[in-house]
């Protein structure tokens, strides 16, 4: 059984935790930003999963793209976003919820996630996002994800991950989707300890 409650454990980090004082903290999300300018239009429906406090809506903003929507799990880490676009914000659909018990009411041409899968541990959640995504892209949209490679950390925030090669994220969601691409980077944190992430895009068949 269960017991781990990932709600209270990420809204207790927002609670805690400054901007700067969290390992995924990006000033300039290069990658994510490089990866949707690649395969989106600035119309797309987007959707940001994990990226509550992100700086990326704010860059995506910046650039031009109008239908934004970001989803996590904090409250708290959204309502720190909103604060810090104030009326900007009102341009985003915001939506609180654990990916697991997501429920789409609309498609989105562009499917981003660098924050959330690896934490996914248990077979029943990796299952359940799979159904996720596959119900919440459109025919030919884009699965744009970020996780932590087999060179990366094993924990993050002090949780226990899930760490993927390319050919293991392609196995994982090669039901519904075709991949494209898959790349490695590393990300410095603002404690400078690296972590190493692998990169892939796919396509929805």
């Amino acid at each position: 059984m269960k017991t781990f409650n990932r709600k209270a454990h990420w809204e207790s980090i927002y609670d805690t935790k400054a901007l700067n004082e969290v390992s995924w903290y990006q000033p300039t999300p290069k990658t994510s930003l490089d990866f949707i300018q690649k395969h989106a239009q600035k119309g797309d429906a987007i959707i940001d999963v994990g990226g509550g406090d992100s700086f990326l809506t704010d860059h995506l903003l910046e650039l031009g793209y109008t239908n934004l929507t970001v989803l996590d799990i904090s409250e708290k880490a959204i309502n720190r976003a909103k604060a810090r676009l104030g009326a900007k914000a009102d341009a985003v659909k915001w939506i609180v919820c654990d990916i697991t018990e997501f429920e789409p009411t609309e498609q989105y041409a562009i499917w981003h996630d660098r924050a959330v899968f690896h934490f996914l541990t248990d077979a029943e959640d990796i299952t359940k996002y799979q159904q996720v995504v596959a119900s919440a892209v459109t025919a030919k949209g884009k699965k744009l994800i970020g996780t932590f490679s087999e060179s990366g950390p094993k924990k993050c925030s002090g949780i226990e991950i899930k760490q993927y090669s390319g050919n293991l994220l392609k196995e994982t969601f090669k039901r519904d989707f075709e991949p494209l691409e898959c790349f490695f980077e590393n990300h410095t944190t603002p404690f400078d300890t690296i972590q190493n992430f692998v990169f892939c895009s796919f396509e929805k068949k």
